[in-house]
């Protein structure tokens, strides 16, 4: 009996064995299209995770688990195809072009919808053109890439802001977007790693927009994250480079810039010897280029990690990222670090409710400096240091120090004695850059849970529950470390420390900001005949609440890095701390309607109505109805002969949308306690309501010769009422802060341009795109109490744009004395002489005064466009990026100290041209220590801010897969960004967005080197 059990069970091993070598094959193939063979085509057995991709001879090989497996052969632009294996163990498969490709799913206002019936003013982003942008934020990749859409990156600094902008500059406060990410609303997205999106929407008119009604008045930009699909994959991907500054204006040598500050004390008409004549040729000079010490090579590194699979019934995905890039000032206290990590699973548990949870965590650290010219201001000082004064003292100086060996007072004499008073009006940037000490730390997770459950069994019906929650910690600390030289100036406390940061301070701060967002929506989608109906209607609930801490301390006996905390710090009079909570909520109704006949008619309408907590209840609710209709042309019977024509859609759309981006509990009075009283710290304003922005739109979509030419057109019209505004009572009320009101009126109009071309028929697979948009903007009112707004160089004046630029206007350079008596006849003894800057007299009196000052500039662009090319040529691939704008001004601070200023400042080389006598040019003035008319803001400093830049370029190179032993694809790429520039500003970066350009860290050339590997 035993030995028959024996048998029967090898017998059963032997059956398991066979049977799996019986019914298990190998099946390999080649897949082409029209043109030839088709690389990359995903090759799945379908019900498992078990897949393959083609190689660039479009050769596949796969392992199916037996002869009545099915594949699935799925490629981007290209119909699904299914083929049952039978046994076989060689298959064939030519894919067609999918010419419905442009009628794909996309997703906005909380549900997805078909491109062919949209019929607001919507642009959907080729997420595969983003991935050849080398970049740390999501929005940096847009740049460029959708029409009337403008991102710029405030500073080439690593981690500074970005700043993105739809349609113009609707308001005087918040003109941010709105983001939409898996469903939950957030007011940023840079810590999304931009290789998990798949999916981009920008919602640019009211009527796409409004059915998120409340902060939407800014646009829209909805995100979908990469899900897991069905078959299994692993992806690595990695590219580090370099960066450099290059463009930088040519700054004096020491032997220009002596013969300068020489004319410039002649000039001045000052009595006496010319010091900088003795001092010329002095053994004791540098000659130093403050630019070039200032500035290194940069570095980058980027890598990312994914694992993705799944079922028919369940997907997941898998990612993490790590991002750090050294910027490229010298002693490295401009680092940023990012890591990412996120998780994504969907499930279909039972046939009419699925379930899924997406999860994203991230960390990330930035050693800031001053990117803008602000104080310590290490860019602008490199500027204005003179070449003459070393950048490190002599060791033999008396007051040389190795913890301090930056010469900070120039020419040491003796004791608190220096030749400051000639050349001391700057501090040493590499000094600054050495001490700096600031930095900033967030910690984010964000992530949402969902159910979806089909009502009815065919599915018309579904509901779905949404819970998110975004939730941050942050941390900053900067420490000031006393350095320099001793002036004999300061506290008596402090007497004997350096001028720089005297005495060492720190500071820091530690907050948290924790936002839930949980919103319900009933979905129904029917078609019957010729009808298509699609309806939601839904509620959303958000709150949010923050609270910080922070504190700052004095006089640090210790500043080794170990004790640079509050406790170390002088006594408790040097101690300062703070604290604060605040909290905010909404609640909303949302509904919205589509109807299509016969895909040749669409109507949909939205509405929104929101309940703010930062507005008193008579006047919290605010109603965002929209309404767009769409015609397709070409479904039209009369047009269906009309082979030339893919498509051709007429679009129209009205809609308001609202915005309550103003400070918390801005409707209430403050008080604040002063002693035994308490006073009024700012009035409130009870009849505070919704600031609301109405918006027309009409727009054409149009294909021709199947979709290979696509395009779209439009023109829009944004108005901006009861704008959100902070005005200033008059001195008598008292010392209180501005109170809000509902005041103003704005509007941006433009067109919008888009138009790509595609042709995959021949071995040279390309495409090209473009887009352009044109923007007025314009402000129709502000308050009866409140003519103008102004600020330090703009006037913001109904009848022009907001924040222009206002001042007096350059007509020349005054080459002799009887053309300033002519020209100020009406001014008594005029200090102007020959070689200073003559102003336009706009009232013709002969005086020059402020009623003479006029509109000289506008900040806000007039035109942007990108250009983008792909190509693909067998196992190479190439993509170019252009982008730019055009008629745009910019206050070029830096200018005037470098070029114009009367204080001994290092000079440009454009100052070698400066005025000199009677007919030498009129246009630079004298040199001079003694006011040259540089003083004034005027038109001299606006520049023209237009550029076109060559943003990116990548060719790339994809090994065989035969050649890799099984492995999926690996790709080898070089990038380079910013490599080219073409501007007439002369400021270090056109593409900067602060008003006043007071020496902005530059975008440097960036060179990289990437490997991306599939498996």
């Amino acid at each position: 009996m035993m030995k028959k059990n024996m048998i029967f069970s090898l017998l059963m091993i032997w059956a398991v064995c066979t049977g799996g070598a019986v019914y298990a094959q190998t099946v390999t193939g080649v897949i082409t299209d029209a043109s030839g063979a088709l690389p990359g085509v995903s090759v799945v057995e379908k019900g498992t995770s078990n897949g393959t991709v083609s190689d660039f001879n479009g050769e596949y090989s796969i392992e199916v688990s037996g002869s009545d497996a099915v594949l699935v052969y799925s490629y981007v632009g290209y119909q699904t195809f299914e083929v049952a294996v039978n046994g076989r163990n060689s298959i064939d498969v030519t894919l067609k072009e999918d010419i419905a490709e442009l009628d794909e799913l996309v997703v906005v206002g909380y549900k997805s919808q078909k491109e062919s019936t949209i019929t607001g003013a919507i642009s959907s982003v080729d997420v595969g053109k983003l991935e050849s942008r080398r970049v740390s934020e999501v929005t940096q990749a847009l740049q460029g890439q959708v029409a009337g859409v403008n991102i710029t990156q405030s500073t080439g600094a690593p981690g500074d802001e970005i700043e993105v902008r739809i349609r113009g500059n609707g308001t005087i406060g918040n003109n941010n977007p709105l983001y939409i990410i898996d469903g939950i609303p957030s007011r940023e997205i840079s810590f999304l790693n931009p290789t998990d999106i798949q999916s981009m929407t920008v919602l640019k008119d009211a009527a796409a927009a409004s059915i998120y009604g409340s902060r939407a008045a800014g646009g829209v930009i909805v995100i979908k994250t990469k899900e897991g699909k069905q078959g299994g994959q692993f992806k690595v991907d990695y590219y580090g480079g370099i960066q450099k500054v290059i463009n930088l204006p040519t700054m004096l040598n020491t032997d220009q810039y002596m013969q300068t500050v020489e004319q410039a004390w002649n000039n001045a008409g000052y009595d006496g010897t010319n010091p900088y004549t003795e001092d010329i040729g002095r053994s004791d000079f540098g000659d130093v280029d403050y630019l070039d010490e200032l500035f290194e090579l940069g570095r980058t590194h980027n890598v990312n990690v994914s694992a993705s699979g799944g079922n028919e019934k369940t997907n997941y995905m898998i990612s993490g990222g790590y991002f750090s890039q050294d910027g490229t000032v010298v002693y490295g206290n401009d680092k940023f670090r990012k890591l990412n990590l996120r998780t994504n699973i969907s499930s279909q548990v039972l046939d009419r409710i699925k379930v899924g949870a997406n999860v994203q965590v991230s960390y990330n650290t930035q050693d800031r400096i001053s990117s803008k010219g602000d104080a310590p201001g290490i860019i602008r000082h490199a500027f204005l240091r003179p070449p003459n004064i070393p950048v490190f003292k002599d060791p033999s100086d008396p007051t040389y120090s190795e913890e301090d060996p930056f010469t900070d007072l120039p020419f040491y004499k003796g004791p608190d004695s220096y030749e400051s008073s000639k050349y001391e009006y700057s501090q040493n940037p590499i000094a600054l850059a050495y001490f700096t000490d600031d930095k900033t730390s967030t910690f984010k997770t964000f992530g949402n849970v969902f159910a979806e459950y089909d009502v009815l069994k065919d599915k018309s019906l579904r509901f779905k529950t949404n819970f998110g929650a975004d939730l941050n910690f942050f941390h900053s600390k900067a420490f000031n470390r006393n350095f320099g030289d001793d002036d004999g100036n300061g506290a008596a406390i402090d007497q004997g420390l350096g001028r720089q940061n005297r005495p060492s301070s720190l500071s820091e701060a530690r907050g948290q900001d924790f936002t839930i967002t949980w919103n319900n929506s009933l979905h129904f989608d029917k078609e019957f005949d010729q009808h298509s109906i699609s309806a939601l209607l839904g509620t959303e609930f958000i709150m949010n609440e923050s609270a910080n801490l922070s504190a700052s301390r004095l006089r640090y006996d210790f500043t080794d890095p170990n004790f640079r905390y509050i406790d170390f710090g002088g006594t408790d009079r040097d101690l300062w701390n703070g604290g604060l909570a605040e909290e905010w909520a909404l609640f909303s109704y949302f509904a919205s309607a589509t109807y299509v006949y016969d895909d040749r008619y669409m109507l949909t309408a939205n509405l929104r109505a929101d309940a703010s907590s930062r507005f008193a209840e008579e006047n919290k609710w605010g109603y965002f109805p929209s309404l767009s209709a769409g015609w397709m042309i070409t479904e039209e019977e009369f047009m269906q002969d009309t082979d030339w024509l893919s498509e051709l859609k007429l679009r129209g759309s009205w809609g308001q949308l609202g915005n309550q981006e103003i400070p918390n509990y801005a409707y209430l009075t403050l008080y604040r306690r002063d002693a035994d009283r308490y006073l009024i710290s700012r009035y409130g304003n009870p009849d505070l309501k919704w600031e609301t922005t109405t918006q027309t739109n009409v727009g054409i979509d149009f294909g021709l010769l199947k979709n290979r030419i696509y395009g779209s057109a439009d023109y829009f019209k944004k108005n901006t009422s009861d704008i959100l505004l902070p005005i200033s009572l008059p001195q008598f009320v008292g010392d209180v802060s501005p109170t809000y009101l509902n005041a103003g009126e704005v509007e941006n109009s433009g067109f919008e341009f888009a138009l790509s071309y595609r042709n995959f028929d021949n071995p040279l697979k390309f495409e090209i795109s473009a887009n352009m948009a044109t923007l007025k903007n314009e402000v129709q009112s502000l308050h009866s109490n409140l003519p103008y707004i102004n600020g330090r160089v703009t006037r913001t004046q109904a009848g022009h744009p907001l924040n222009a630029y206002y001042g007096f206007v350059q007509e020349g350079i005054y080459q002799n004395q009887a053309e300033v008596d002519q020209h100020l006849s009406g001014t008594a003894n005029p200090p102007q002489q020959p070689g200073d800057i003559k102003f336009k007299d706009l009232d013709g009196n002969g005086i020059i005064n402020d009623n003479d000052r006029d509109f000289i500039g506008d900040p806000n662009p007039k035109l942007t466009y990108g250009m983008n090319l792909n190509l693909n040529y067998k196992a190479f691939d190439f993509s170019m990026l252009f982008q730019g704008v055009e008629d745009v001004d910019r206050y070029n601070d830096l200018k005037k100290i470098i070029d114009y200023d009367t204080r001994p400042f290092n000079y440009s080389d454009r100052v070698l041209d400066a005025w000199d006598g009677e007919g030498s040019t009129n246009t630079i003035p004298r040199v001079s220590f003694s006011d040259n008319g540089s003083s004034k803001v005027s038109d001299i400093f606006v520049e023209d801010a237009s550029y076109l830049r060559l943003k990116n370029v990548e060719l790339g190179y994809s090994l065989d897969a035969d050649k890799l032993s099984g492995l999926g694809n690996i790709r080898f790429y070089v990038s380079g960004q910013n490599l080219l520039t073409f501007t007439d500003y002369s400021g270090l970066d056109p593409e900067s967005t602060d008003l006043i350009d007071m020496g902005t860290y530059p975008q440097s050339l960036t060179v990289l080197f990437g490997v991306n590997a599939r498996f």
